[in-house]
């Protein structure tokens, strides 16, 4: 009836690839077959099991019938009466009652004369005769059944292996794009990642390899949903994790991160080890570790500070490349009312473009990093400049009619220039040679040959 060669030969590749053990197989294959001899023998109520041999073959298939007193049944019904829908088999312990249906119910006087220590709730075994000859629709639920084992079988062994990876950083490959969302391969199963999730302005081919971190495991009707993440936190903490060692040991610790992904991120980390630098060992000799991030994360620029106990001093630190004159607390925060604290940061003016940030970006994740609400004011005139929260919230604001207010938005970088409103703007087309605008004649010279000619003229005209 069966090829033994091939069913073996199934059950090992499923084993190796799909991760589902030999035992559930065999399983849904019995299962299978006693839902298939129902369907073309059976009859309505019956409870029919298989018993498959895989070395010779063949399959047992056993009737269940449930021992039941009167104390168990309902009462019968009466002529015309229609019947309740289908009622639980007996479960012992409960006291439910139950419809007395001949095909998987016996009562306990008869049951005894097959078995004399037999109770109530027992289950007795009736073979029944063996058949191979299933009809096409057996044989298609019989398949369905075995369909369906297989997907609960691969959930489970999925479940097995990545339920406890969560957090973790995985890899995997590019499968396909549907509706903003990457799907990525990782072997046994498919997990998705939403739009959200990635980095702004990454592409990715079929089959490219990619790491992301496995964000949440959830078990659904349709199987296992796996998501995952390149654009959350602690992506960025887990990177770090894999190119330093003393993360990795303990030694030093990710306190916070605050990232915008795809631009900027920042990093506070804090070094149990007073003779450990933390930040020095999550940059690396010459930059190697840090560098390596920012390659896997496509350029992404990364702050790394150190973490500090003293608010004052993080929230300085946090707000770097820009160096700040002095730290103000406005207020403390206070976990009973769930409200964040409230400083201002006093800052040079020519440290204002880098305290701030393009758009706000360096406040505001500074804000992020530290929970504080932040306020980045000028020291010439204590006129605020900025302030930004933990939510993301930033504010910009400057007097028009200063200084400070026309470099607002200088780009934090070595090529940003602030044009001198002292200085009259020049038009297109002109150069230092002009100097007098109202002589035409002056303004067209170009070359010494033009000057002779220009003062013979005046000469004949004199």
């Amino acid at each position: 009836m069966f090829d033994l060669k091939v069913i073996n030969a199934v059950l090992l590749e499923m084993e190796e690839e799909r991760g589902i053990p030999r035992e559930k197989m065999i399983d849904a294959i019995e299962q299978s077959l006693a839902t298939a001899y129902k369907k073309e023998f059976g009859k309505r109520g019956q409870i029919i099991t298989a018993k498959f041999d895989l070395n010779g073959g063949t399959t047992n298939f056993n009737q269940i019938k449930i021992v039941v007193d009167e104390s168990m049944l309902k009462p019968e019904l009466a002529p015309g009466e229609e019947a309740e829908e289908e009622e639980d088999d007996v479960v012992p312990g409960e006291e439910k009652k139950v419809r007395f249906d001949e095909e998987k119910h016996i009562m306990i006087s008869t049951a005894r004369m097959i078995k004399k220590d037999v109770q109530l709730g027992e289950e007795l075994i009736f073979p029944l005769e063996p058949k191979d000859d299933f009809g096409r629709i057996a044989a298609q639920t019989a398949k369905q059944v075995i369909v369906q084992k297989i997907r609960e079988a691969e959930k489970d062994a999925a479940l097995a292996e990545f339920g406890q990876k969560a957090g973790d950083i995985i890899v995997g490959h590019v499968q396909r794009f549907e509706r903003g969302n990457l799907y990525v391969d990782l072997g046994r199963v498919t997990a998705i990642m939403p739009y959200d999730e990635q980095i702004p302005g990454e592409r990715y081919k079929p089959g490219e390899r990619i790491r992301a971190i496995l964000l949440a495991v959830e078990e659904t009707s349709r199987g296992i949903f796996l998501k995952l993440s390149r654009s959350h936190p602690d992506f960025l903490a887990g990177l770090f994790a894999i190119e330093a060692p003393e993360l990795q040991s303990g030694a030093v610790e990710v306190k916070a991160v605050a990232r915008e992904a795809g631009a900027r991120s920042k990093i506070a980390v804090f070094a149990h080890d007073q003779h450990i630098d933390p930040v020095g060992s999550l940059v690396g000799q010459r930059g190697v570790r840090v560098s390596t991030v920012m390659s896997e994360l496509g350029g992404e620029k990364i702050d790394i500070i150190e973490w500090s106990p003293n608010q004052t001093e993080f929230i300085e630190d946090a707000l770097s490349p820009a160096q700040v004159l002095n730290i103000k607390v406005v207020s403390e925060p206070n976990e009973e009312t769930g409200e964040r604290g409230h400083a201002t940061a006093e800052v040079a003016s020519d440290q204002q473009s880098l305290a701030i940030g393009r758009g706000g970006q360096n406040v505001r994740l500074a804000a992020k990093l530290t929970g504080w609400k932040i306020d980045i004011v000028s020291a010439e005139n204590k006129e605020a400049l900025a302030e930004a929260d933990e939510t993301g919230k930033t504010d910009l604001e400057a007097g028009t009619d200063t200084e400070i207010g026309s470099d607002i938005d200088v780009l934090e970088n070595e090529d940003a220039t602030t044009l001198n409103p002292a200085l009259p703007e020049e038009d297109e087309g002109t150069n230092d040679r002009d100097t007098n605008p109202d002589d035409e004649e002056f303004n067209e010279i170009d070359t010494p040959e033009e000057a002779e000619a220009l003062v013979a003229d005046e000469e004949e005209k004199n």
